[in-house]
């Protein structure tokens, strides 16, 4: 008699994802009431309306506010109570396929509709211009409730990994200008990788239950502890006369000088386009690009395909397997080949002062630079390193707030299977607190770069460089850890 067969194991990242889907049908916790979270987190209809007018009129001082404002401090008008915990949500509505519209309205139906704000009509920096600018000028007009309203605001992200890196880096805007406190952001998985999303236990996919788990999230974003994360600063310096098609990271920026400190060898075009942006999970160059900007085109020419996480998935494997990563030993073409052809790589190392050059391995046709132990649907390429391995290369444990990147490579298609199926780890090369990639063409016409899962086509000069530095901006983003 044959013996009995073995259950099928999953793997780790096959249960984590198997999981966070069924997440919503737990019993765990107390059953959250939708009249008493509403009553919580819904705020006094006038500081509502005046944002709103506030932000339609791109004025935060605009005429209409200041009127809700007097009527509601007007005489006879009761005091109006702050929300015990104020929460704004954006909502990328075409995210998670058909859920996205739904969410919408369920959310609007748990808060004043005037918090939830879809971004394909309001951009997350208007509210930050004008919405809380609003709430800053009645406090100090003497409102106790905007005061305390702003004092005490929490964020919610409803979308992917793209869309929670475009609001942080509005929200950063708040440091620069002086305007603290920042407020802490929790986010409601809507993309398809949500490596944001899994770093702070918010989980990598929408959960089935979702109506009831909305109001766990609401919840959890009120009481969640809050840890603080790097953002990194890009600046790309390209001979001028070419756009990029520019994706919601990066902006045009004025003529910005490379760091002096490296010389720059051979000669530099007279003009030169600039663009910057932040990110806060990733950076990479080359292969998964490649695959991140041809999926990207593919979803957005035909929507229809894309119904969800699940389905993403599946079309992006599928599309993978046609860029020909996984037969480069046979292929003749410039864009398969190693990154050693158009690639030099410059770095600081932390705590140290001076630039040097490391080598790009002749077999790496991706280049990642990473800040969270989370890349590529919850994967960690980098893997869990041992201290005697960490203190023979030289590197430290990683961590999101250290100042510190971690830079590894994926050799071809096979490799990059490997890897996030986390049989073994990526190619190590370095780490750094500062980097200068610096491209040119020869025969290649032009290569594919990402940040936060949005990618796009970088064109290539063959006489003259395109330079990407990275650079640390702050720790001061905050991120709601979901407990």
């Amino acid at each position: 008699m044959a013996p009995p067969r073995k259950p099928r194991r999953l793997s780790t990242s096959g249960r984590s994802s198997l999981i966070d889907s069924l997440r919503g049908f737990t019993l765990s916790g107390v059953r959250v009431n939708k009249e008493d979270l509403q009553k919580k987190i819904t705020f006094p209809e006038y500081l509502r309306r005046a944002m709103t007018e506030a932000i339609r009129a791109k004025d935060a001082e605009a005429a209409s506010a200041v009127q809700l404002y007097e009527a509601a401090r007007g005489e006879g008008a009761p005091l109006a109570e702050p929300a015990e915990w104020p929460v704004v949500v954006f909502i990328n509505s075409k995210s998670g396929g058909r859920h996205g519209p739904k969410l919408k309205a369920r959310l609007q139906e748990l808060m004043g509709e005037e918090q939830v704000f879809d971004l394909s009509e309001v951009k997350p920096h208007e509210f930050v211009q004008y919405g809380l600018s609003c709430l800053e000028n009645f406090a100090n007009l003497g409102d106790n409730c905007a005061k305390a309203t702003r004092e005490k605001l929490k964020i919610v992200v409803a979308g992917g990994d793209g869309t929670v890196g475009w609001v942080l880096g509005c929200l950063g805007e708040l440091n620069r200008q002086g305007r603290l406190p920042i407020p802490p952001t929790g986010v409601i998985p809507l993309g398809t990788g949500n490596d944001l999303s899994r770093s702070f236990g918010w989980g990598g996919s929408f959960p089935f239950n979702w109506k009831s788990s909305v109001k766990r999230t609401l919840e959890k974003v009120a009481y969640g502890p809050t840890a603080h994360l790097d953002s990194w600063q890009v600046l790309i310096s390209m001979p001028a006369g070419e756009k990029l098609e520019l994706p919601y990271s990066l902006k045009e920026a004025e003529e910005t000088p490379l760091d002096q400190e490296l010389e720059v060898e051979g000669e530099l075009p007279e003009k030169v386009s600039c663009y910057q942006g932040v990110f806060y999970n990733y950076f990479s160059i080359g292969m998964d690009a490649q695959v991140a900007y041809g999926f990207h085109h593919l979803r957005n020419e035909k929507p229809y395909l894309a119904q969800g996480p699940i389905s993403n998935k599946m079309i992006y494997s599928g599309y993978s397997c046609q860029q020909g990563w996984f037969c480069t030993p046979c292929s003749s073409y410039p864009g398969l080949r190693s990154l050693k052809n158009i690639l030099r790589i410059y770095i600081k190392k932390v705590n140290h002062l001076k630039w040097e050059q490391i080598p790009v391995p002749s077999s790496v046709r991706s280049i990642v630079v990473l800040n969270l132990p989370s890349y590529g649907s919850g994967r960690n390429p980098w893997g869990k390193l041992k201290p005697d391995y960490l203190e023979k290369r030289g590197f430290v444990q990683a961590h999101p707030d250290d100042g510190c990147l971690e830079i590894f490579g994926l050799k071809h298609g096979w490799h990059a299977s490997m890897v996030m199926a986390e049989v073994i780890s990526a190619k190590h090369i370095a780490q750094a607190s500062d980097i200068r990639f610096e491209l040119r063409g020869g025969e290649w016409k032009k290569s594919y770069l990402q940040m936060d899962g949005e990618p796009w086509k970088q064109p290539m000069d063959k006489d003259f460089s395109t330079f990407v530095e990275i650079k640390r901006v702050s720790n001061q983003s905050l991120m709601v850890r979901a407990e």
